[in-house]
């Protein structure tokens, strides 16, 4: 590194830095507790000394329990606080709740946690983890806590504080500013690691890591942008330029990433135009390019909020299906041969029919190589994680794993996977050879079921009843052709002397 690049003594850490105060969160695991003054909770009530406040002896509202019950953002929790009162000659406080409220509760935090899956920086699955750690674990740079620490990824730390140097110094704000920023967005996210993971993680641990992480990645993204890469500092892009595929590699894993919102944090202060980035990593799978003059405009969707950077990428990846397919009826074996067309995303797959005998199975083309057989492999396992169930979900959700079970039930043989490259479904010569290939795709067979892979396997069962009827029709015809003549014939001569005998007309 250049001498200019150095920052802080890195041993001293941020041990000199103040940081806002703690905010109250909530807690996963932990119910939230109604607190009433000297009160015990028996089998049947909850009991309470309260100071009479009538002669009457009647029941009133104890409001100080209902004020307590309404402060909870939980719409449930205020319904049911409704039916607290207190029996002031009894000293008991009754709770009367319609048993429907735990049962709406526990729908209630059910929800909550299928939402939270969206947002968690999960573990992989074992289908994915079987693959291997070319797959699953960084060879260059740690993101998150997951894997931090390891011995082979510690001259990147070294990297990450020039990173973040040159964000701060780029800013042109106070580095005080930008860390409590980053310490406001990451206050919360330490729960959506994994708690054996993050357990013995502090907060001097945990919130560095997750600004200095932030800023290589925003330094990583200014790379792929062309005035970023320009003002970059020339020795953090000599890493960046040496590294490329190691570090896209890394930080698209599904282990290796940041919560969005942190990204974001540094962003405000170091903007990237993410829409640059993003059109500059779309068609990632792909050799073919497109130039810039014949490209469409590209535009982010405002109303996606990526969970970490991996999610970002898989969304624009995928793409977005406009229409969904009619179901068709359920079948059983499918055999087919297969041609495909090129297209852009990968949601975009089907069984298309080219006049009354021929059907093409459309797939999006890719190039196979170690960094892009990883991004398949992450994005797969975000969707087995993120997905409780493919067949509710829309089909953006499953796409990736729709996409591989499809190209993987087409090869059986080296010959077939030569058979994608003749007809360009595989593009260019190096990466992966055909037995790789092979071998990579066969061991994804045990992915969950897409709801497009299912869609387009009944079109394709669909599609071959109906060439059944078409073929018997066609057979029929041609063994009756002579028949059928002779007979077409009579009646027209029949019709030609019924239609003579209705223009004659009658003479008395």
């Amino acid at each position: 590194m250049e001498p200019d690049a150095a920052w802080l003594p890195w041993n001293s850490q941020l041990a000199n830095w103040s940081m806002e105060p703690s905010v109250a969160v909530w807690t996963h695991g932990l119910p939230v507790e109604y607190h009433y003054p000297a009160t015990q909770i028996t089998s049947c009530c909850l009991q309470t000394s309260v100071p009479t406040t009538s002669s009457t002896g009647g029941k009133l509202v104890d409001h100080h329990a209902t004020a307590a019950a309404t402060q909870l953002n939980d719409p449930i929790e205020k319904e049911a606080s409704q039916e607290l009162e207190v029996d002031l000659q009894n000293m008991v406080l009754k709770i009367h709740v319609d048993p429907i409220h735990a049962f709406e509760k526990a729908a209630h935090d059910y929800k909550a946690g299928v939402d939270l899956m969206r947002l968690k920086i999960h573990r992989y699955p074992a289908t994915i983890r079987a693959l291997g750690e070319l797959y699953t674990v960084p060879t260059t740079v740690a993101i998150g806590p997951y894997h931090h620490g390891r011995d082979q990824l510690k001259p990147t730390e070294k990297v990450k504080h020039v990173a973040a140097y040159n964000c701060i110094r780029e800013s042109g704000r106070p580095v005080q500013e930008m860390y409590d920023a980053v310490v406001h967005a990451a206050g919360s996210t330490q729960g959506l690691y994994d708690g054996d993971a993050v357990a013995g993680v502090g907060d001097d641990d945990f919130l560095p890591m997750m600004f200095y992480d932030a800023c290589f990645l925003v330094q990583y993204m200014l790379t792929c942008t062309r005035a970023g890469l320009a003002q970059m500092d020339p020795a953090l892009r000599s890493f960046f330029d040496a590294n490329d595929n190691d570090v896209f590699r890394d930080i698209t894993q599904l282990e290796n990433q940041l919560p969005w919102r942190v990204v974001e944090a540094v962003m405000r202060f170091r903007p990237v135009p993410v829409a640059e980035f993003v059109a500059s990593l779309r068609g990632c799978l792909q050799d073919r390019k497109v130039d810039d003059a014949d490209e469409e405009p590209f535009a982010l969707d405002e109303g996606f909020e990526p969970p970490h950077l991996l999610g970002l990428l898989r969304f624009y990846i995928v793409g977005r299906s406009h229409a969904k397919l009619p179901a068709v009826p359920e079948t059983d074996a499918i055999s087919f041969s297969v041609s495909t067309i090129e297209l852009a995303e990968l949601i975009h797959m089907g069984l298309k029919e080219k006049g009354n005998l021929f059907a093409e199975l459309s797939l999006a083309p890719l190039s196979l190589d170690d960094t892009r057989t990883s991004l398949l492999a992450n994005m797969a396992a975000l969707e087995l994680c993120s997905t409780s169930s493919f067949p509710d979900a829309d089909d953006e959700e499953s796409a990736v794993c729709s996409y591989l079970l499809l190209l993987g039930m087409i090869v059986d043989r080296e010959e077939d996977v030569h058979e994608l490259r003749r007809r360009r479904l595989l593009q260019g010569g190096g990466g992966l050879t055909n037995r790789e290939a092979l071998e990579f795709l066969a061991r994804l067979q045990g992915l969950r079921l897409g709801s497009r892979y299912v869609r387009t396997m009944e079109e394709i069962e669909s599609y071959k009843l109906e060439q059944r009827t078409r073929t018997k029709v066609h057979a029929f015809v041609y063994r009756n052709m002579k028949t059928m003549i002779v007979a077409l014939s009579a009646i027209a001569a029949v019709v030609g002397i019924v239609g003579t005998l209705k223009s004659l007309k009658v003479v008395h």
